[in-house]
């Protein structure tokens, strides 16, 4: 009997620690994708949010910086240098296409795509009206090239700077997104590794009273003598 209630206790004791270590590794294999998780979520907030957001303030500065410099030449009525107004132009429009390169190469989502896409467009038409302008001012029509950089260029400019406002506003979108991921998964996280010290603390447990067990069975039993009845005549 003794041994039978030994072995029995043994199995028992067995089976409930192969759960428990079952439930650790899953715990901890959860926990390893939970890190990964938010690893990744980090690593897209500056790779794919941080700087792409930083791209959009250098295309914005060099938008104005174009504008500027077109109507600072428009200004001057033909006394202007022209070969440094088509210098300052070509600058600007070198570092445009360099930015908007850099930005393509980051995880786009599908309206981020889009508002890129038509970014461009419309800086290429702007880069032509520039064109056209400069073109009309130097051939002598000073007052066309005016009207042309006042009305359909001034138009095209702003629709460049909505389309950078629309991409930095999915950018904000989309990384709040991304933070609300990353607290979800620092959350499971916590619970998880709260889990695993509950766990660790019950086989704790669990080593003491089968400790104890062992101590009790195996501990001899020392034989009582049996009860003498004395006469006491």
């Amino acid at each position: 009997m003794k041994w039978s209630f030994v072995i029995q206790q043994k199995l028992k004791a067995a089976m409930l620690l192969g759960g428990i270590m079952a439930l650790i590794i899953l715990a901890t294999l959860l926990s390893r994708r939970n890190m990964d998780g938010i690893d990744k979520s980090f690593s897209s907030i500056y790779q794919d949010r941080l700087i792409p957001a930083t791209t959009i303030i250098y295309l914005t500065e060099n938008l104005y910086g174009k504008r500027l410099s077109l109507e600072e030449y428009l200004l001057t009525n033909g006394t202007g240098n022209k070969n440094e107004i088509r210098v300052q132009l070509s600058t600007h429009n070198k570092n445009i296409d360099s930015l908007i390169k850099a930005f393509e190469q980051t995880y786009l989502v599908d309206e981020e795509a889009k508002s890129l896409t038509a970014f461009k467009n419309e800086v290429h038409r702007y880069t032509a009206l520039e064109k056209s302008i400069l073109g009309l001012y130097n051939a002598g029509a000073q007052e066309e090239g005016k009207r042309l950089f006042a009305g359909v260029g001034a138009n095209t400019f702003k629709n460049t700077i909505t389309n950078l406002n629309e991409l930095t506003n999915i950018q904000s979108s989309i990384g709040k997104d991304l933070m609300k991921e990353s607290k979800s998964d620092i959350a499971s996280f916590g619970i998880i590794s709260f889990l695993q010290i509950a766990l660790a603390v019950v086989i704790g447990l669990m080593l003491l009273v089968l400790i104890q067990n062992s101590s009790i069975v195996n501990k001899p039993k020392i034989s009582g003598q049996k009860n003498q009845y004395f006469n006491l005549n």
